[in-house]
Order: structure tokens, then C-alpha cells, then sequence
């Protein structure tokens, strides 16, 4: 977990107090001009009886509303800036200006070309690929663009049959099934797998999806400290010792539910410890590799193979198809039984449009290049690009004193920003110097923990990853998120022994 420096906690919460303080002031003062300026008091104190004894309660109320009008609003040129091109190492970031404090955003036709650190595009499939792109657009000429039909109607062909079985075969499982949605196939699928009378013990960091799926299904929820294999066996043994709620019946079955990177901490999950314990307290597995997939391992295997987990020990496997693939959608691996299970009850499949032909050909040509079936080496290249590139940026932003968080291999490296104040100033000086970088904070994450995520591609050279540290390095002086001291360079600590000497 973070820990997080005793000054900078408490100037961040400062910072917000302030924000709040001054944001409560100024909507007190926006009741009373907005009601002097109504032209028919009578009128106004009409409405005023009708919507408090008879009208509708307000659709936004609350500190959530509060928090978009006072605080999200004045920076939302940080958030969702669109672009005109493919999401390579370089892209086009379309410019936007604003005429009401932020309140809108209006597009212009100006564009500045950016080094792209914030899109999932871990191995670079997502522009125009050699040997991917070609027989997309075959696909689309002999599909078109949509099957528009569900899986059990008319919206199943063969690349469907054929993606499923190639699935399968890479996550070393022996049956899978696509969804066309990432964040449905864990949504949905929970709410499947489990009901009344089961346990969903759930990190506590995981993924929004997993969250409002554990939620949907019924089941009793429990949350074990993040990636902590300890905390989650003492949950499992009082949960195991206690039963079900009331009754204290046995549970139904119980199933841990991790991901492989944590998407916002580019932490590799503890698997090793976590099947152990699992196994030990007969509590099924379920993997979410949304961001490893593709990504970490000798083959692009995910978590398991660079950890040394065999899948048979990992009850179901989910991911997605948005990262490393360049496509869309979302797959559940495992057991012939499960899959079948899945196609007779699962509404992502019932009743969602089936992913889209070339979508699909797209994630069947990737996987082909990474396990080298093209007949060439690129895949392993690409591969070993990602490791290496997400191995040396990391290295070098902790060198030069920033706090980053997250393991080795990892291509998500989340930089600490904490105050408010901070994230919209690192943003923006940042697209100033034509580097695009994506800065996270509260609800995604805990009001004192923002962040900017940093997210490698092996598409970015080494002439790239250097202007983008040179870069990070001025912004990180000037906005001052430089939190630990910067390591002497090598030709300083020469320079310094020969004068010992």
C-alpha cells in the first residue's frame, strides 16, 4: 500500500478543504443572486411550494454533484481529449478552447502531434500492422463491419468459432468464449457464476467492472487487503469458520477474484501465494488479465507464464482484447463445462451484439504474429521491446526522484501526483511540450492517491522513451512532484571520486 508522506498529506487535504470551502461559498452566493433576479417573486415562491411539497427531488444532488460543478469542471480539458489518428507512439491531439471557465469544451480544426503515453497500445497493434491490417480489411469486405445480431441468432461465423478456439489455445486453457465489451464480460459474468448463499472475495483494489459485477450477483462480499496473500487466507478462514449470514450454513462455493497488472498501481498480482491458498481452502480462481494479457511473459502469456503458475491451477481466466491486441472485446477461458455453462445462461451472449467480424480477425491476426506464425520474428521483438522499454523508463524516473509505483515488467507505471493542484499543471505543461499523458484522480482513485499513468508501448523507440523522460523531468521540477532525491549522474560521481582521489 502507499504510504504516503506526512507534509504532503497534509497540504493535499488542505488543498481540498480550501476547494470545498470556497466552492460551498460560492454556490450560497449563486442561491441568493439567482433569486434576486428572478422577475416575479410571487411566481419564484410558487415554484418554490410546488417542487418542495409537490414537484420531483432533484436528479443531481449530493457531494458527487458538488464535486463535478466546484472541482472536476475546471480541469476537464485534462480529461478526454480527443484525437485524429491512430493511437501509435505519436498521435494527433485535436485543440480545444473554452469561453465559459471550462464549463464546455469546443473543438477546433488545429491539431498538435504528441508522444503518446497514455493509450493501452502495449505491442503496438493498434495502427496499420503488415500483416494484421490486410486481413482485417478482407474480413470487413467478406463480413462487413457487423454481424448485428446476437451469438445465438444469426451473429456467430466461423472467425468467431476460429477466434474462440485461438483463445483457448494461447491462455493454455481448454475452451473460451468472446464477448464484444471488456467491461462486460466481468459485469456479466459474475452475476453467472455466482448467487445467494456464495462468497466473492474480492481485492480491494480491483477493477470497477469486477466491482458492480460482484455486486450484481447476489452473492456475500468480502475484501481482503491489496495483493496481501495473508489477509485474504485470514478472510477465507473466518469466512469458512462463520457460513453464510444468519444461517451459518456452509457457503455454496467461494471464488477469489485478482487481476493480473492492478490497471491504476502496475502491480503484478502475488498469484504463486494466491492459487496456494486457494487451493488449500478449495476456493475457485478468477483471473482478470485485462492489462497482462499480451503483455508480460516469454510469449506474451500474461501473469502465469511469467510468474510460473499452470493455468489448470487458475479456474477462469478473463481478459480483454483493447490492450494488446488493438481490437475490442473480452474473453473467458477455462473448462469445457464452464464455456458451455456460460453460452446457455450468460446475457453478454445471449443477448449483446457479437463482436464485430474484423474486431475479431484483428485479435486472430495479433496473436498469429506474437507466437511467430507469420513466419516471422516480429512478435517476439515486440515482446521483448515492451520489457525492455517499460524495464528502462521505470528505472529512470525512479532515478531521477519521482515517486512511481508498481513491478518490474510492468508497462503501466503510475506517477505520484497527490495534490489537486498539481494534476492539471503536470497535464498541461506537459501537452504544451507535445507529450500526452493521462492523469488520474478521485473517483478512479482515493481522494489523496491522483496520478499520472504512464502506459509503454513497444511501439515507442528509445529516442522516444529519452524525450519523454527530458520532458517528464522539467514538468517534474516545475510542478514539483519530485518527492525523493534524484541520483547523482555517472559522469558527476566520476568527476567527484577523481577529486577524492
Amino acid at each position: 500500500m502507499i504510504t504516503i508522506p506526512y507534509l504532503t498529506a497534509l497540504t493535499t487535504y488542505f488543498s481540498y478543504g480550501l476547494l470545498f470551502a470556497f466552492g460551498q461559498f460560492r454556490d450560497f452566493f449563486r442561491k441568493i443572486f439567482d433569486w434576486w433576479h428572478a422577475k416575479n417573486l410571487q411566481v419564484l415562491l410558487f415554484l418554490l411550494f410546488f417542487l418542495i411539497f409537490m414537484g420531483y427531488a432533484p436528479i443531481c444532488l449530493g457531494l458527487e454533484d458538488f464535486y463535478i460543478r466546484r472541482l472536476y469542471l475546471r480541469i476537464q480539458d485534462c480529461f478526454g481529449r480527443p484525437i485524429s489518428s491512430a493511437p501509435d507512439a505519436w498521435f494527433d491531439v485535436v485543440e480545444r478552447y473554452s469561453n465559459d471557465n471550462n464549463k464546455t469544451l469546443k473543438r477546433t480544426d488545429k491539431i498538435s502531434r504528441c508522444l503518446n503515453l497514455g493509450s493501452y497500445n502495449y505491442l503496438g497493434f493498434a495502427a496499420a500492422d503488415e500483416y494484421c491490417t490486410p486481413r482485417v480489411i478482407d474480413s470487413l469486405k467478406r463480413y462487413s463491419a457487423s454481424t448485428c445480431s446476437t451469438r445465438v441468432d444469426g451473429g456467430t461465423t466461423t472467425l468467431h468459432k476460429e477466434l474462440e478456439e485461438c483463445v483457448a489455445n494461447f491462455v493454455g486453457k481448454p475452451a473460451a468464449i468472446v464477448f464484444g465489451m471488456g467491461y462486460v464480460t466481468n459485469s456479466a459474468i459474475l452475476p453467472v457464476l455466482m448467487g445467494k448463499g456464495g462468497l466473492i472475495i474480492s481485492d480491494s483494489l480491483n477493477h470497477n467492472s469486477i466491482v458492480n459485477g460482484a455486486r450484481g450477483s447476489g452473492a456475500t462480499i468480502r475484501v481482503f487487503q491489496h495483493n496481501t496473500p495473508s489477509h485474504l487466507e485470514k478472510v477465507l478462514r473466518e469466512q469458512i469458520a462463520e457460513g453464510q449470514p444468519r444461517t451459518h450454513r456452509p457457503w455454496k462455493k467461494i471464488i477469489v477474484v485478482v487481476e493480473g497488472i492492478y490497471s491504476m498501481e502496475g502491480e503484478l498480482c502475488k498469484l504463486p501465494e494466491i492459487v496456494a491458498i486457494c487451493k488449500k481452502y478449495k476456493a475457485y480462481v478468477y483471473l482478470d488479465e485485462a492489462h497482462s494479457i499480451g503483455a508480460v511473459g516469454k510469449t506474451g502469456r500474461g501473469v502465469c507464464e511469467l510468474l510460473g503458475v499452470d493455468t489448470a491451477d487458475v479456474d477462469i481466466m478473463m481478459g480483454t482484447f483493447t490492450k494488446s491486441f488493438g481490437s475490442c472485446g473480452g474473453y473467458i477461458a477455462g473448462s469445457k463445462e464452464l464455456i458451455q455453462y456460460l453460452k446457455y445462461t450468460c446475457p453478454a451472449h445471449l443477448y449483446a451484439t457479437s463482436i464485430s467480424p474484423p474486431a475479431a480477425q484483428q485479435i486472430i491476426s495479433s496473436i498469429k504474429v506474437i507466437l511467430g506464425e507469420d513466419g516471422s520474428s516480429r512478435g517476439a521483438q515486440k515482446l521483448a521491446r515492451i520489457r525492455e522499454n517499460s524495464n528502462f523508463f521505470r528505472s529512470e524516473l525512479q532515478k531521477m526522484g519521482f515517486e512511481v509505483l508498481g513491478d518490474n515488467d510492468s508497462p503501466v507505471m503510475p506517477i505520484m501526483l497527490y495534490n489537486p493542484a498539481k494534476i492539471p499543471a503536470f497535464s498541461r505543461e506537459c501537452l504544451k511540450k507535445n507529450v500526452a499523458v493521462v492523469t488520474v484522480a478521485f473517483p478512479a482513485t482515493p481522494l489523496l492517491l491522483a496520478r499520472a499513468r504512464i502506459c509503454i508501448s513497444a511501439s515507442h523507440t528509445r529516442e522516444d522513451l529519452i524525450k519523454a523522460l527530458e520532458v517528464i523531468s522539467q514538468v517534474g521540477d516545475l510542478v514539483g512532484i519530485k518527492y525523493f532525491p534524484a541520483e547523482p549522474k555517472k559522469q558527476q560521481q566520476g568527476k567527484d571520486t577523481i577529486k577524492l582521489e
